[in-house]
């Protein structure tokens, strides 16, 4: 193909390319299923689009010379012979490729409708590709599915057994770690685990975002953090690391003691010598698989294996961190699908076993549906009147709805008090339906602020009051009482004995009294 023809075919994909996704961004998905289909779609085309640019930029460099010898062919020379000459080899080719399917370009990002296979780009069994995306717990990238990071969790060296709702609330959290413990092998195949499951679940569910800068970013903030020491759970670990390097490397013919099991140097040998029977070394010594003996026979090392080793704990520390770092800022990134995988696993756990069949038999029927083409029946929006008027909720006793639309049982209902209304002036009498909203609400923003607004300060001491006159008369006590408290204890009359002890005045007639004076 002539590289002007290429170039003309080119511009023409990349229009057609930007075309496509404009129609597809002006579409509104009916499921979470079918935008997290359209999403990937759009982003396939805008790889290719950049595949596309990355092709065209290169061929008007022109780094051989044939585009600009092509050019001049059509100015200096006779058009019309250049132009039989391309004719005779479009003739030529075809002549030796009968069946050459040809590029249809417009077709080819075409929208297609439900059931339709035009071979567009991008648009090859879409929906089959989404639901081999995720599995069923993740229920298309609306929830975390962690449950294999639990049971690896669970198996960590001296971890506390916790259950899945409260792994969820907990596993960014790295402060009740030990340093052994970030240091083992296990924590760090957690560690990298779980990082590729939150990075793979951010490009899965947000491919229009931009998932590589947003994880480059992380690293550069990561970097910068680490240069300036300020990587949280490992600040002062980083300085000590530098510290014993710059002081193993004063003497560097001089030989130094190290201990590999602990990871210490020691400048003193009968202090190295007496170590070797601590149990702090002992531990040590086994937890890494070594003889706690043997490790005596090879401690007097030099100078500069002692700067290796160290910068050899430098290097699996900042890996160590990187990681931690990475779960930090993406499950920060994530929290909405954090606290919904939270909800969902408590409403699971409410759930009874004909309920949770019930469940998993609509979202089959639902997914049938939707690979088949066919309409939804609730919240569908392309039906009749009629249509619209059969699928509406009967809820005749106004029960809370669900995360599925539906009402929830009315057994459900009246096990957690929903019925029963509990008023707070404090928050503006606002109405809480249900004691578990009510007793939660005392730690929330609108109940603290009321507080604040009041004069009060302490708002640990104010649960269970929910009127302002009440609240303003405790606060007037405490405050009250606080007062009498100090000004007694200021006003105190001390007593000193013939030993020179100093008493209150009480204290001292009351032993007086005794006699044990």
């Amino acid at each position: 193909m002539p590289i002007l023809e290429e170039q003309r075919s080119l511009c023409e994909d990349l229009e057609r390319l930007e075309q496509a996704c404009a129609d597809r961004i002006l579409e509104d998905p009916r499921s979470i299923r079918d935008r997290l289909a359209r999403d990937h779609q759009i982003a396939k085309f805008v790889d290719r689009f950049q595949e596309q640019s990355a092709r065209l930029l290169e061929l008007k460099r022109d780094p051989s010379g044939n585009r600009q010898k092509e050019i001049d062919a059509l100015t200096t020379h006779d058009p019309s012979d250049a132009f039989y000459t391309q004719l005779r080899q479009i003739q030529d080719f075809h002549r030796r490729y009968p069946n050459e399917p040809v590029e249809n370009l417009e077709r080819a990002y075409k929208r297609r409708a439900p059931g339709e296979n035009n071979g567009a780009v991008g648009q090859d069994n879409l929906h089959g590709d989404i639901d081999a995306m995720f599995t069923g717990e993740e229920s298309n990238g609306r929830f975390f599915d962690l449950t294999q990071a639990h049971e690896i969790y669970l198996n960590l060296p001296s971890v506390k057994r916790i259950t899945y709702l409260q792994y969820l609330s907990v596993y960014d959290r790295f402060a009740n770690f030990t340093r052994p413990q970030k240091l083992g092998e296990k924590y760090f195949q957690y560690l990298t685990g779980l990082a590729n499951y939150l990075e793979s679940f951010l490009r899965r569910t947000r491919p229009l975002e931009n998932p590589e800068g947003i994880l480059e970013k992380i690293m550069d903030e990561f970097r910068e953090a680490w240069e300036k020491n300020e990587v949280p759970g490992w600040g002062d670990g980083s300085k000590k690391i530098s510290i014993t390097a710059v002081a193993t490397t004063d003497g560097d013919a001089e030989p130094l003691l190290y201990c590999d099991a602990c990871e210490k140097a020691y400048a003193n040998k009968n202090v190295y010598d007496h170590h070797f029977n601590s149990k702090k070394h002992k531990k040590a010594a086994v937890a890494k698989g070594q003889d706690p003996a043997a490790a005596a026979q090879n401690g007097v090392q030099s100078a500069e294996d002692v700067k290796q080793k160290a910068e050899l704990a430098k290097l699996k520390d900042r890996a160590v961190a990187e990681r931690e770092w990475r779960i930090s800022k993406l499950t920060e990134l994530l929290k909405t699908e954090r606290e919904a995988t939270a909800t969902n696993v408590e409403r699971k756990q409410s759930l009874t076993e004909r309920e949770r069949q019930m469940e998993l038999e609509a979202l089959y029927q639902e997914s049938s549906a939707d690979a088949a083409g066919l309409p939804r029946r609730e919240g569908d929006g392309e039906g009749s009147g009629d249509e619209d008027d059969d699928s509406k909720i009967y809820n005749p006793l106004k029960l809370p709805l669900a995360w599925d639309g539906k009402p929830i049982p009315y057994w459900l209902y009246k096990l957690h008090g929903l019925g029963v209304e509990f008023p707070c002036e404090i928050c503006g009498n606002f109405v809480y339906m249900g004691r578990r909203a009510f007793d939660k609400h005392f730690n929330e923003y609108r109940h603290i602020h009321g507080l604040r607004c009041l004069g009060i300060t302490n708002t640990t001491l104010f649960r269970e009051i929910t009127r302002i006159d009440e609240a303003q008369r405790l606060w007037e006590k405490l405050e009250t009482d606080k007062k009498k408290t100090k000004v007694a204890a200021e006003t105190v009359e001390e007593m000193e004995d013939a030993q020179g002890n100093v008493m209150p005045r009480k204290v001292f007639e009351d032993l007086q009294k005794q006699g044990l004076l």
